[in-house]
């Protein structure tokens, strides 16, 4: 038998104590950021739309926008809720390890790729690296405390498009400045890939997940008491095994948050916010898909240090990192973004100047931007985590779906398969019927605030916090609560993001 003193010795040189905590918590987060800086590094992503159409691969213009890019539309959709559910059952990991092979494949594709076959392939498996960018956003709040889940937001964010950024400056550099062929590009984009491969080998993988792997604790909350089955209500006599089966499937985690998320639905705010993400979603990402292929169009040359793709992806990144503030007036807010989104699209349809197709670009994607996070919160702020990543994932999945109709109608070639100028004539009218339909719905929230006469002062403007700021808050407050987004557990770093968008341009977003 030990004595009490050596006991109380040894148990206190056992305990790593606060100093090695706050050392195994910096090694994490420098680890995690370190993954997600290099998980972006592919500075030949801007330039795969000239990269296809120029001599070293030789597809037509009708070829890669009616027949190639489509794909990634198809594909998208089909894989965004396996790889949803696949995440969080598998915990992470293996989804992220999934993402990185997934993207070496889409290099090789590319370098080694001669047919229309391989190129659609390779957005297929672009597609599956769409859809896995939920893992990193979800995998990063599974490994830390809830009261560090804002700093690691913040730090994985930053990380995120710094590493976007970084891809795309430096692409630009080796292009303009050193004169490095596309197909070199694509190259040393190929090592960036690998070696991030190589970097989520070595990530931990978490315990717990949000639906299919919760905490012993949790499961015990949500299970019914022991006293409850040791004694049933006589007037409920025990089911039978179907009635049983039937019975765990309507009390599961799962479908619970179902019918959590249809009572939410009839929360204006919720409604309103959910339905911009759906609509202008899917507009933003056509605009994105087929951006490269319309600056092709607009100035088709053979000069590879002549092409600016990377300048305008690292430009649009940077307004990223702006601070929002968020005023009151939400569908006039909406209203007169959209507006100008379709404006932009118009000088994107209708100039042949290069540069201002970039500064449009630029400007579209920033609207977008501005948003995103104002989007985010007002979903996410009255919303439980698991609720909140639930809902964020069917927006996504209803955008999706609204998006690939569309290019099924107008781009694919089984369709109606126009010019790429006359899908951006098409994107501007949707644009412009969005923003009418917001601007009706402000004017109509104006005058029913007048007839009743609500003259109350209000703030003007809200410091707008990212959900999982609001979801801590929460729940050092004591209330229940959580994180959210596609982000789908976290602010999207789309967002994406759920991350988590021709082709060059998609996958600059989805870097986003």
């Amino acid at each position: 038998m030990v004595p009490s003193g050596q006991a109380v010795e040894k148990q206190v040189s056992e305990d790593p104590g606060p100093g090695r905590e706050l050392q195994s918590w910096r090694c994490l987060v420098f680890f995690l950021c370190f993954y997600g800086f290099m998980a972006q590094m592919r500075p030949g992503e801007s330039f795969i739309t000239p990269y296809l159409l120029g001599y070293s691969k030789n597809f037509t213009q009708e070829q890669v926008t009616n027949e190639i890019t489509p794909v990634l539309s198809y594909s998208y959709l089909v894989v965004l809720v396996p790889m949803f559910l696949l995440t969080d059952y598998l915990r992470y990991k293996p989804v992220l390890v999934l993402q990185g092979l997934s993207f070496v494949c889409v290099w090789l594709l590319l370098l080694l790729g001669t047919s229309v076959v391989h190129m659609q392939l390779m957005e297929v498996f672009y597609s599956i690296t769409m859809a896995a960018r939920i893992a990193y956003s979800s995998y990063i709040f599974s490994l830390v405390h809830p009261s560090r889940y804002q700093r690691m937001a913040s730090y994985s964010r930053a990380a995120v498009l710094l590493g976007v950024f970084t891809s795309s400056v430096l692409g630009q550099l080796l292009v303009t400045v050193g004169r490095v062929s596309f197909t070199t590009l694509n190259y040393i984009s190929l090592a960036f890939l690998i070696f991030s491969l190589g970097l989520a080998l070595f990530l931990k993988r978490p315990k717990r997940s949000l639906f299919f792997n919760r905490s012993d604790a949790t499961v015990r909350e949500a299970s019914p008491s022991e006293l409850d089955q040791m004694h049933p209500d006589p007037d409920h006599p025990e089911p039978g095994k179907l009635g049983r089966m039937l019975g765990t499937c309507r009390d599961s985690f799962l479908v619970r948050m179902l019918r959590e998320l249809r009572d939410s639905a009839r929360r204006p705010q919720l409604r309103l916010w959910s339905l911009w993400w759906v609509f202008n979603s899917a507009g933003y990402y056509l605009i994105v898909y087929y951006v490269h292929i319309l600056w092709n169009v607009v100035r088709h040359t053979s000069d590879s240090s002549r092409v600016y793709n990377g300048a305008a992806d690292a430009a649009s990144t940077l307004l990223s990192f702006m601070k929002i503030r968020w005023a009151l007036w939400s569908k006039l807010v909406i209203a007169g973004v959209t507006a100008v989104q379709a404006g932009l699209v118009y000088l994107l349809y209708s100039t042949d100047e290069i540069w201002l197709c970039y500064m449009a670009f630029v400007l579209f994607r920033g609207a977008y931007q501005f948003l995103v996070p104002i989007a985010t919160f007002q979903i996410a702020s009255s919303l439980s985590k698991e609720l909140c990543a639930l809902v964020f994932g069917v927006n996504t999945f209803f955008a999706t779906i609204l998006k690939t109709s569309i290019t099924l109608v107008v781009s694919d070639k089984r369709g109606l398969g126009l010019p790429v100028r006359l899908q951006f004539l098409i994107y501007f009218v949707y644009f412009v019927v969005l923003s009418v339909i917001y601007f009706a719905g402000a004017m109509l929230d104006g005058l029913q605030h007048c007839r009743r006469g609500r003259h109350q002062p209000l703030p003007l403007v809200q410091e707008l916090k990212s959900p999982l700021e609001e979801k801590t808050v929460q729940v050092l407050s004591g209330q229940d609560g959580g994180l959210g987004d596609l982000q789908l557990s976290a602010p999207p770093l789309s967002p994406s993001d759920s991350a988590e968008d021709s082709m060059g341009a998609s996958k600059s977003e989805a870097k986003a």
